[in-house]
């Protein structure tokens, strides 16, 4: 395949301001959209070698409205696999070790009804996974996604521009961008992601459109500051305090430990909520407090998924392709996910390794994942502070204490999937691609998942070893190896193998995926597991790399 707009190795990455003269005429990957998810698309493809541009209306990053705060254990293997894990730790304003906490209670200095503990991935589970989960305001990520893709010479970020119109033939996009000021210049790219939000432009060009429903009651969210609220607080630190309380039933958390909050007005209007801010405030408090509302959100859960998420060279991407509810902290997760999983098959098939079925393997894999995310998050909608409203939850007398027990039960009963969701999180599996061999394998549960984890003898993570293409997992003293190292290698693919035999972690890691080996792809995703090796390596590779039988009949 013909590759456009290669840059010379050793250049750095260009960062502009809606210049019109700093913008290449080819590029090989144009990211329509500089959010998470299309600098999270940037940093993979430029980890691989691939020229790629961003283009971002936004100069600088907006921390007035946080949105997104959790950041899931599978997010952060991604952001440890680009070596920025550590740096986005340092950056969060809450550390994990801070709390692991979700608190019910009928205001921040009321009654406390019932408490979860190690939630959303932030408590160790032995080998389960390589990094805790974080809680981080989105602007945190953004912020080290833009200096992370800054950093590296593949790649290249428009600030001040914004992607106008798309016109693709079968080898190239021709994309209309324009500046700030209104200049327009034509970019040829060999491929488009459109990350540009639920207001896509890309999603808009390309006529798909978003298919599902939305909530019927409105939200208010808003930012305040209020430092003397942590005086109030009598439930020690939790990630997210859940109000039920009838002039105030929300969510509140804070973002730092220095008197900043987000909050969630359950049923609130935008008229309602920025009329009476100031009492919402006082109402989650329990008390009278000294607060400055610093933004104001308002929003409307929607469970939606476009009807195609490609159009031949052009792909969608986060919210350009799907929403869902927030609660759960699964939507910008997903969308990260899909960046990672279209990044590298992009590579793939720019660097000549990749054949066609990778390409189509794209919505064949996340589409289920992305319903199964808002089936989810939908489920998790069903019980919220408003929901949980009764009599009697402050009363001193028995009655408040046998109210208090029954919404402990209930909460207990109802909530607690949506902080506990690490089968969601990691147990997702890919039952049906184009490019994940549906037999000759060891286990019928292991192959299309996430390679099982596990800590080395040394202590460093197994993620850590694996390579940035193929990895074949050795486990024990079989054949076969060398013929699928032998396949890859005759087809220019990228192999490592990682080689644990002797190793006291081998013996126990191989009964625990009944498997001696173990050939997994560059998001860690196994696509084949024996006890010996296959009955055709070349087939397995070309079927893995998307040049099995009949896909040379599919468009790249």
């Amino acid at each position: 395949m013909r590759r456009l707009g290669r840059a010379r190795r050793g250049e750095r990455a260009v960062t502009s301001a809606g210049r019109l003269g700093a913008l290449p005429d080819t590029i090989e990957v144009l990211i329509a959209g500089g959010g998470p998810v299309g600098l999270a698309a940037a940093v993979e493809l430029g980890n691989r070698g691939i020229d790629c541009i961003v283009i971002e209306p936004r100069d600088t990053v907006s921390t007035a409205r946080p949105r997104c705060k959790t950041l899931n254990v599978r997010t952060m293997e991604h952001l440890r696999r680009w070596g920025l894990a550590d740096r986005l730790r340092k950056r969060a304003p809450l550390p994990v070790s801070w709390s692991q906490d979700v608190v019910f209670c009928t205001s921040l200095a009321g009654r406390e009804l019932s408490r979860f503990t190690g939630v959303l991935g932030l408590a160790p589970d032995g080998d389960r996974f390589a990094e805790l989960g974080q809680q981080a305001p989105q602007y945190v990520l953004e912020e080290v996604l833009r200096e992370a893709a800054g950093q590296l010479a593949p790649c290249r970020l428009e600030l001040g521009t914004r992607v106008v119109t798309l016109d693709q033939t079968e080898d190239f996009v021709d994309v209309t961008v324009e500046t700030a000021a209104g200049e327009r210049k034509i970019i040829r790219a060999s491929y488009v992601i459109g990350s540009d939000g639920p207001r896509s432009v890309v999603r808009a060009q390309l006529g798909a459109a978003y298919r599902g429903g939305q909530a019927l009651r409105p939200n208010f969210g808003m930012v305040f500051s209020c430092p003397e609220l942590w005086d109030h607080v009598r439930h020690g630190p939790a990630v997210q305090y859940w109000i039920v309380n009838r002039s105030a039933p929300a969510l509140v958390g804070p973002l730092d430990r220095h008197g900043t909050w987000w909050a969630i007005a359950f049923g609130v209007d935008r008229r309602t909520g920025e009329r009476a801010a100031r009492r919402l405030i006082d109402d989650v408090a329990g008390v009278p407090v000294e607060a400055t509302v610093l933004s104001t959100d308002p929003w409307t859960a929607r469970m939606q998924i476009v009807d195609r998420m490609r159009d031949r060279r052009v792909f969608l991407a986060g919210d350009a392709a799907h929403l869902n509810p927030p609660f759960g902290g699964h939507g910008l997760n997903t969308g990260l996910a899909d960046a990672v999983d279209l990044g590298w098959k992009l590579a793939a098939v720019l660097a000549g390794w990749g054949g066609p079925a990778l390409l189509d393997s794209y919505e064949a894999e996340r589409r289920p994942v992305q319903r199964r995310v808002i089936d989810e998050a939908t489920a998790n909608m069903r019980v919220l502070s408003t929901d949980l409203l009764a009599d009697d939850l402050d009363d001193d007398d028995e009655a408040g204490a046998a109210a208090r027990r029954a919404a402990d039960a209930h909460i207990q009963e109802t909530k607690k999937p949506e902080f506990h969701a690490l089968e969601l999180v990691l147990g997702l599996r890919i039952t049906e691609s184009p490019v994940v061999p549906p037999g000759d394998r060891a286990d019928d549960g292991l192959v299309g998942a996430r390679l099982p984890h596990v800590f080395l003898d040394d202590g460093r993570s197994l993620y850590d070893v694996l390579g940035p293409g193929l990895t074949l997992l050795v486990l024990g003293d079989v054949t076969g190896g060398q013929a699928i190292e032998g396949a890859a290698r005759a087809r220019g693919v990228p192999f490592d193998r990682v080689d644990l035999t002797g190793s006291d972690v081998a013996a126990r890691y191989a009964e625990r995926v009944g498997a001696e080996l173990i050939l997994t792809r560059p998001d860690q995703v196994v696509v084949w597991s024996g006890r010996a090796g296959p009955a055709d390596a070349p087939a397995l590779i070309d079927a893995v790399r998307g040049c099995g039988p009949g896909s040379a009949a599919r468009r790249s």
